[in-house]
């Protein structure tokens, strides 16, 4: 995704390469959102990767080198004192080996879980061009997650890969996409869908004059 995955002024490329550091103060708030969900989102991000890095009995230097992530970007994180991006998320997330969405924090349920669409956080990457909208409410499965990403016209967003077995599967809504998977690429219009191992390098580019909208699913590996 990515979210992560790509990510992401600064090219998408840019964003992932900014996942040794923090986002500046003054971009804070447009890579998550508005001002209360972007803060809140930012808290329970902090508490659940502080969780489960000591879960897993990792120090930030683990985590650090097991992400790709500093560990000042790290810390900043954990101490609520940055909100991450979509990208950063996403190296985080393969860091701990957990799914994205576990990231995020929202407590698991049991029977019904409902997400309105008001309560779904979105998120931007760094350049504003990628918004993800969850789909699918935080924790309701370890195994699958959903979501509506909404590229700008002729903007590129790159990803870095996920964690090993995971595959995306992409519905074009709207628009257009050409998808980049390891030097090779495919090219969609509204109505199309593809499959792809997304623990290889990937891109998605909007090569139309318009915002293009796509369903991304997200298949985690037993």
């Amino acid at each position: 995704m990515a979210a992560r995955k790509s990510k992401p002024g600064r090219s998408s490329k840019q964003e992932i390469a900014a996942g040794g550091g923090a986002a500046p103060a003054s971009r804070v708030m447009e890579s998550l959102g508005d001002d209360v969900g972007a803060a809140e989102l930012g808290r329970r991000v902090a508490e659940n990767l502080r969780h489960k890095r000591k879960v897993r009995g990792m120090s930030l230097d683990d985590l650090a080198k097991s992400s790709g992530v500093s560990r000042a970007a790290l810390s900043q994180v954990e101490t609520c004192k940055t909100n991450p991006t979509v990208g950063l998320l996403w190296k985080i997330a393969v860091g701990l080996g957990v799914p994205f969405a576990d990231l995020l924090g929202q407590p698991r349920m049991t029977g019904v879980n409902l997400l309105r669409r008001g309560d779904a956080q979105v998120l931007r990457s760094l350049d504003g061009k990628l918004e993800s909208r969850p789909l699918t409410p935080a924790g309701a499965s370890a195994l699958v997650e959903l979501y509506e990403l909404r590229l700008t016209a002729r903007s590129t967003h790159a990803s870095e890969p996920h964690a090993r077995g995971t595959h995306e599967f992409i519905v074009v809504l709207s628009g257009a996409l050409r998808l980049h998977v390891e030097g090779e690429h495919v090219d969609l219009m509204a109505g199309d869908s593809v499959s792809f191992p997304a623990d290889r390098p990937h891109s998605y580019e909007n090569p139309g004059s318009s915002e293009a909208r796509y369903h991304n699913v997200i298949l985690y590996e037993r």
